[in-house]
């Protein structure tokens, strides 16, 4: 549960072992020291744990957001596994079960975690967000009310990818994306396109994608978006690009959800949605943003925040289980559990490209 572990233990061959973070481009696997279980933990050995951008971040700069790594942490929070030990309390479950694990754990006595709002718990506990450990490790120990159990026609690669598509699920929930809305995503990164996976899930008829890589646009396009736009990342293109976007919609705008979060995508996202239409915020590229907030304001456009997620995961094994999402196109890149496929794999996750979904099979 994010607890325990010390970097400089030394390994035998029966040790956890997990991939620390040193410090700046640093990763070690070195032994991490499981907690002891709880009556209504599970110990879970990692089969499948995916690269997030915020690994990266980490990874390069020691921070990400208002987040800083100031001792060693264990990476990784995007995870599924199979459970080999249950507490004694613990109903459901049963050793041999595979499941994908939800890596935040609320404090349940704030007036936010009361309310369902968990994921704005100000005492919340997540994978990998310092100084909480996270769950690229032979095993780990997590809650089992945050461990669900993956239905058979699903993979564990598939339960890892519960995590990100969590964010595209929960966004179109806060915008009310339906079989009505017209959507524009901002940004054709992990998260932009799982986020149109999820607009599609939900039955929005017409989606259009805008991002600045060409290759990221291809595989909107092949993944379902009605139409891509490429644009650029000069500000000063913001109306242009607009008038694009919103020719290639064919229609208004209902809903955009933006992806990176930049002051020119927030820009755009506010510039190309009808009067009375929302923009839903997911990326957080920059936090502090000059934007064009009062012309918006005037035409009744809802600015909606989105900070992780809550109560995603069984929709999300719905839409994997009946097919009516399959993430496994975004699955580009996979490693094994070594140092040196580690370093490897955050390398290939940092230098983009091609590169979508970096997956560790453990």
């Amino acid at each position: 549960m994010g607890k325990g572990g010390n970097a400089n233990d030394v390994a035998d061959s029966s040790e956890n072992m997990a991939a620390w973070l040193l410090g700046v481009n640093n990763l070690k696997i070195q032994p991490f020291k499981l907690p002891n279980l709880g009556p209504n933990d599970v110990r879970v050995r990692m089969k499948a744990v995916g690269i997030c951008g915020s690994d990266v971040h980490y990874l390069k700069t020691m921070s990400c957001g208002d987040y800083h790594v100031k001792e060693p942490m264990v990476i990784g929070h995007e995870c599924a596994g199979s459970i080999e030990e249950v507490g004694s309390e613990v109903t459901g479950l049963a050793p041999g079960d595979r499941v994908a694990l939800e890596p935040g754990i609320g404090c349940w006595r704030c007036n936010r975690c009361k309310e369902g709002s968990y994921n704005l718990c100000p005492d919340m506990k997540f994978f990998a967000t310092p100084p909480i450990h996270g769950s690229l490790a032979n095993q780990i120990v997590h809650p089992a009310t945050l461990c669900f159990k993956l239905p058979d026609n699903v993979s564990l690669e598939e339960g890892a990818m519960c995590e990100p598509l969590s964010v595209g699920v929960y966004g179109c929930r806060r915008a009310k994306v339906g079989a009505e809305s017209t959507v524009l995503i901002i940004g054709a990164g992990p998260i932009g396109l799982v986020t149109l996976l999820s607009a599609k899930a939900f039955g929005a008829p017409r989606i259009v994608v805008a991002d600045v890589d060409e290759h990221r646009l291809s595989v909107a396009k092949s993944l379902g978006a009605y139409s891509v736009v490429q644009v650029s990342t000069n500000k000063e293109d913001v109306a242009v690009e607009v008038e694009k976007i919103k020719k290639a919609m064919g229609k208004d705008i209902d809903v955009t959800l933006d992806c990176a979060g930049f002051d020119k995508t927030v820009s755009t996202a506010l510039g190309a949605t009808r009067n009375g239409g929302k923009v839903c915020l997911i990326g957080m590229g920059h936090c502090i943003m000059t934007v064009p907030l009062t012309p918006a304001a005037s035409r009744e456009v809802d600015v909606l925040g989105v900070f992780r997620y809550k109560n995603t995961w069984p929709q999300c094994l719905e839409f994997l289980s009946s097919g009516k999402i399959d993430v496994k196109p975004l699955i580009t890149h996979r490693f094994g559990f070594t140092q040196e496929e580690v370093v490897r794999a955050f390398e290939t996750s940092a230098r983009g490209g091609n590169a979508i979904k970096v997956m560790f099979n453990l």
